[in-house]
C-alpha cells in the first residue's frame, strides 16, 4: 500500500490523541500538529475518502482498520527509533524530531534489524 508520509503522520497523530482523550475531532489535530483549520479539514477528506477513517455524526474522527494498522506501525517504529537514538546519546528532542524524519522511509528490514540490535543492549 502506498501512502504518503503527511498521511501517516495525519494517521499517526488520530492514534496518539484517541489513546490520550479517547476521542478525536479534527481541532484536537489542529492542536496537535499545528496546522491550520482548512489543512487539516482538507486531510480529513481525503482520509475519509481513502477508507483510512470515518467520522460520524458529532465529527468524531476514528481510524479504520486499514488506518489503525498504518498508524500503529508508524507510531511503533517512531517509539522504537527515538529510543534507540536516545540509547545512542541523544538528546530526547533532537531523537524525537529525527525519528519523525525517518519513520517513514525505512525499510521493514533495516527498522527490523535496528530493533534486533536494540533488543541486545535492553536485556
Amino acid at each position: 500500500m502506498n501512502i504518503h508520509e503527511s498521511a501517516e503522520d495525519y494517521l499517526e497523530a488520530i492514534l496518539k490523541i484517541s489513546e490520550k482523550k479517547g476521542s478525536v475531532r479534527s481541532i484536537d489535530i489542529v492542536n496537535e500538529l499545528g496546522f491550520s483549520k482548512p489543512s487539516i479539514s482538507i486531510a480529513m477528506k481525503r482520509l475519509r475518502e481513502n477508507g483510512y477513517i470515518v467520522m460520524d455524526e458529532d465529527n468524531l474522527i476514528t481510524l479504520t482498520e486499514t488506518g489503525r494498522n498504518i498508524a500503529e506501525k508508524i507510531y511503533n517504529r517512531h517509539k522504537t527509533l527515538t529510543s534507540f537514538l536516545i540509547g545512542l546519546g541523544v538528546d530526547e528532542t533532537t531523537a524525537e524530531k529525527d525519528a519523525c524524519k525517518i519513520e517513514h522511509d525505512l525499510s521493514d528490514i533495516t527498522f527490523e534489524k535496528i530493533t534486533e540490535f536494540a533488543k541486545k543492549f535492553r536485556s
